[in-house]
């Protein structure tokens, strides 16, 4: 397999991942934020909306924790 260049933000959220996985499976399980063919729009955004107001009401919620290399990584990305 080839190596690949990747932009450094891009490598810093790949060692998140398991996190972030995570937090996309609550939404799909607990808070039932799932694909679906919505007839419109606004039912669309309903279903998410609704699905992100019950995952904020959880007492538990996980987090990135970003390390002083992630966030000069960032600063140096953005400015």
């Amino acid at each position: 397999m080839k190596l690949k260049v990747m932009k450094l933000w891009d490598h810093l959220m790949l060692r998140k991942r398991f996190i972030i996985e995570t937090v996309f499976d609550q939404l799909k399980n607990i808070s039932h934020i799932e694909h679906s063919r919505h007839r419109r729009f606004i039912s669309f955004m309903v279903n998410l909306l609704a699905g992100l107001i019950a995952y904020s009401f959880q007492p538990k919620k996980l987090s990135i924790k970003m390390t002083r290399l992630d966030k000069r990584a960032l600063m140096q990305i953005c400015g």
